[in-house]
């Protein structure tokens, strides 16, 4: 359920365990900061919840609807169960003073509940439109709170946030072959998989090569974003998109053979992705 490979739309790279999502940086307004750090803390105690520990997928299931039935107090005005002050506190703060809409934080919940289920049952994803389907609530409601706080709600703009968020997640998944694959978590599209004469379980790289390409393209159909989204944070956007690409360059590197090595970017690369956030630029 990691959405990208750093970190998620309108948002500077992130290294931070929740990978939907980043903890606000630098170039985030001040004013905005209490809100997308609510909104993280939000989504990673949630994913973490679903991936960390060595609960059973029912006790995680029964944890996460625990957790999702406070949400709906929250925005019920019903008392909460107390669980979770430091997470429900600041995001109650962050509703009230930015109307945050309820639908995009249940959807990141609907979105964990059913990458547990999906684990736990050894299943994976039938084809790229099932695959788009979790994108759409596992990673474009990031982008969407974004926008959201920005008073950002062009159709145009949504679907662009959109595109961005899914390759983020497509990207992440492509960059954790090595690590997902080991943990029972497939990814690669099943008729692709079929297509290539392989399983999901044993990927090829023509196979990841297709996926890349696909991210790729997602990514570039929503590039056009960044000059949407105001002063600093749209610098941000920008350096998100460039990390995303690069990490598909880096997975081109290694000839598509990511379930042998994670790809990730270092401190060497910031130069050259800063280059290429400036030539988006105008």
């Amino acid at each position: 359920m990691r959405a990208t490979p750093q970190s998620a739309p309108a948002v500077a790279p992130d290294v931070t365990h929740y990978e939907n999502f980043p903890v606000a940086s630098w170039l985030c307004p001040p004013a905005l900061r209490p809100a997308v750090a609510a909104i993280y803390w939000f989504a990673r105690t949630g994913d973490d919840m679903a991936d960390e520990g060595q609960d059973s997928a029912d006790a995680r299931l029964s944890t996460l609807a625990r957790y999702r039935a406070d949400l709906a107090a929250l925005y019920a005005g019903e008392p909460l169960s107390g669980l979770w002050p430091g997470v429900f506190g600041p995001l109650a703060q962050a509703r009230a003073r930015h109307a945050l809409p309820l639908q995009p934080l249940d959807d990141l919940l609907d979105a964990f509940m059913q990458d547990v289920r999906k684990t736990a049952a050894g299943a994976g994803y039938a084809d790229r439109a099932e695959l788009l389907d979790y994108c759409s609530r596992s990673a474009a409601p990031v982008g969407r709170l974004v926008l959201h706080l920005y008073g950002i709600d062009a159709p145009e703009a949504l679907r662009q946030s959109d595109a961005i968020c899914s390759a983020l997640q497509l990207i992440n998944f492509w960059q954790d072959l090595s690590v997902d694959l080991p943990r029972g978590r497939y990814y690669l599209p099943q008729d692709g998989c079929a297509a290539h004469g392989t399983t999901q379980a044993a990927p090829v790289r023509a196979l990841v090569a297709e996926q890349v390409q696909w991210a790729r393209a997602l990514m570039l159909q929503g590039a056009p974003l960044v000059h949407r989204v105001p002063g600093r944070m749209g610098w941000e956007l920008r350096l998100v998109v460039q990390g995303g690409l690069a990490i598909l360059d880096k997975i081109a590197a290694l000839d598509h053979a990511s379930w042998r090595e994670r790809p990730r970017l270092h401190k060497t690369d910031g130069p050259r992705l800063l280059w290429r956030a400036w030539r988006m630029h105008g």
